[in-house]
């Protein structure tokens, strides 16, 4: 791809995919739970980031570089649309693999955040933004503070906790936001390997986001199976002797 394109294929792919979740909420949960999502992670987006560009809380010290097209609060207004496209997946992966509100939470918090292991060295490679101090950082991940992920924990897990409370649970989980959430897994580490010249976050990423993208994608394997099976055939009891 001409690195003349990336910028908006960049930008585009996030507004699509923005408005997949958005889409598939709504057709899942209706109108008010898909206007919830926006409102908590776009909204918990936006103002996490707007605080992290002015303080250097809770991310570490970075700007953006005026790339990605219009800002709010100094945000490009791209990146909130992020935080919702992932959001949902997310709440979709923690309902399926764990019980409980501080399990959802948890491993919510963990299949946002580790999204942003291949999404934080993209972004700075292209140039889109930077950190100030950007050590000590992940293995194989020159560049990106290890404060960065830890921010990211903290945000998604208010994010993950407000949703999960937030929206009802459905009996079985959305088929697009599963494939959204295994599809931005494969193909980042597929992008980063070959096309974006990353391989430290292929690995990295590949292993920490592979540690939920992996077992969710076993568990609706079984879920599949399990659909598919037909219960056996009760032999009919022998004639009983008459008297």
């Amino acid at each position: 791809m001409p690195e003349s394109w990336r910028t908006p294929v960049t930008i585009a792919s996030v507004v699509v995919f923005f408005l997949a979740s958005v889409a598939d909420a709504y057709r899942v949960l209706g109108a008010v739970s898909a206007a919830v999502l926006v409102a908590v992670a776009g909204g918990g987006g936006l103002v996490a980031e707007s605080i992290g560009v002015a303080t250097g809380w809770p991310f570490g010290q970075y700007a953006y570089t005026g790339t990605l097209g219009p800002e709010v609060l100094g945000v490009p207004v791209v990146v909130p649309m992020a935080w919702v496209m992932m959001a949902w997946p997310a709440l979709v992966v923690a309902r399926t693999l764990a019980r409980g509100a501080v399990a959802v939470t948890a491993v919510g918090a963990v299949a946002l955040t580790t999204w942003d292991v291949f999404l934080d060295p993209q972004m700075v490679a292209a140039g889109h933004w930077r950190w100030f101090a950007p050590e000590p950082g992940l293995p194989l991940i020159p560049g990106i503070p290890l404060t960065n992920y830890l921010g990211w924990l903290v945000v998604s897990a208010v994010v993950l906790a407000t949703l999960n409370a937030s929206l009802r649970r459905t009996d079985r989980p959305s088929a697009p936001a599963a494939t959204l959430y295994l599809w931005v897994y494969f193909s980042s580490v597929l992008a980063h390997a070959v096309f974006f010249g990353l391989p430290g976050s292929a690995v990295t990423g590949g292993v920490l986001m592979g540690a939920v993208a992996i077992p969710f994608a076993v568990s609706l394997a079984r879920r599949r199976g399990g659909r598919g099976q037909t219960r056996p055939i009760s032999p009919m009891p022998a004639a009983r002797p008459n008297k």
